[in-house]
């Protein structure tokens, strides 16, 4: 008697999402299209189609949507794969690409072999409100650095030069010494950094609560020298439960601080880093190695090991540095929230952590 070797798979349901309309392909556990149709992207039009299609596999692509998408899924009692769309060339990368066939292969490929999505995991909401704060504070440090890079230009323009000075007091430095031309026109721009000085300061004020109040573990963080309250809570609502990572050093990829591959046969380049992951947090990283190996840094077994990559030379050793270093930090930030451990910045340099 021989065994069977039929697979039981899912109902699975593909969509790709649109900010509009979703395109839906649904197919049956025989592998056969049974549904294939347009749907607006709202409850009421996803409702109708999850409840006609009960306990089944949906799968879609990271996107704005796909957060209250994937919730509303699930209270409804369905399992959801969301795809990495980055690590999926097979459909961002096809010659024949379109939403019909994207949703198809987001169906085909979430039913038989998911972990060819890459599928990501995504954090909870009280993380993502945080990250929503410190995006806010970010769009406003921009704003006020293009406001201020515009009046100097302006300025410029007539010959005219104003001191150095930094953008939180740029304003109030600054606008006596605009020329009586310029005021009427150059006046509430000035007001609008001021304001948002303001603004940064009251999202600074929120951080440094935020760190005390509902995430003390950022104090762990805080030990390293270059991380401040807006790194570290950012490290730590970016990560969520450290303990999903198996090891820390997988940290650095997810950041995407590691080189990319293209080994082949004796071929194997050097390449730039994937950049994969949060750009946000990935640009927070080498902020903070930038301190690290610069002037005002601190000596530490960090410091040291970018200093040894920058003593190999090379036009590019100093952006080689500022990357190993963002990279070790990452592992060393997730080791500490892991362990709770006390920082020692001579961990590998014993003779040096007797002396300190």
């Amino acid at each position: 008697m021989t065994e069977s070797t039929t697979l039981h798979l899912p109902l699975t349901i593909g969509l790709d999402l649109g900010s509009a309309t979703t395109q839906v392909a649904v197919y049956g556990p025989d592998r056969k299209r049974i549904e294939e149709r347009k749907i607006s992207t709202t409850r009421r039009g996803l409702g109708g189609l999850l409840e006609r299609f009960p306990g089944a596999r949906v799968v879609m692509e990271t996107s704005t949507a796909s957060r209250w998408i994937n919730s509303f899924a699930q209270e409804l009692g369905h399992e959801v794969i969301i795809a990495n769309s980055r690590c999926i060339p097979v459909i961002t990368a096809s010659i024949r690409k379109c939403d019909r066939n994207d949703a198809r292969l987001l169906a085909e490929l979430g039913q038989i072999q998911p972990h060819l999505l890459s599928p990501v995991q995504l954090r909870e909401d009280r993380y993502q409100e945080v990250r929503t704060l410190l995006f806010a504070r970010e769009q406003l440090v921009r704003q006020r650095a293009a406001l201020v890079m515009f009046v100097r230009s302006e300025v410029k323009v007539l010959g005219h030069h104003l001191p150095s000075a930094g953008t939180n007091v740029f304003a109030k430095k600054c606008r006596p010494l605009i020329p009586a031309g310029l005021h009427s026109a150059l006046s509430p721009v000035l007001d609008q950094i001021q304001s948002a000085c303001v603004g940064i300061e009251a999202y600074e004020k929120r951080v440094e609560e935020l760190s005390r109040t509902s995430f003390p573990e950022t104090a762990l963080l805080r030990q390293v020298h270059g991380i401040g309250p807006l790194i570290a809570l950012a490290f730590v609502v970016t990560i969520g439960d450290p303990r999903r990572f198996a090891k820390s050093r997988i940290v650095g990829a997810y950041f995407g601080l590691v080189p990319r591959l293209n080994q082949s046969g004796m071929s194997n380049p050097r390449l730039g880093i994937t950049k994969a992951g949060d750009r946000f947090m990935r640009s927070l990283l080498v902020s903070a190695a930038t301190r690290i190996l610069g002037p005002k840094g601190v000596d530490s077994d960090l410091r040291r090991y970018g200093e040894r990559v920058l003593s190999t030379g090379g036009g590019r050793a100093s952006g080689r540095a500022r990357i190993a270093v963002a990279r070790k930090l990452s592992v060393l930030l997730h080791r500490l929230l892991v362990t709770g451990e006390v920082y020692e910045p001579f961990r590998n340099s014993p003779e040096e952590a007797t002396a300190a």
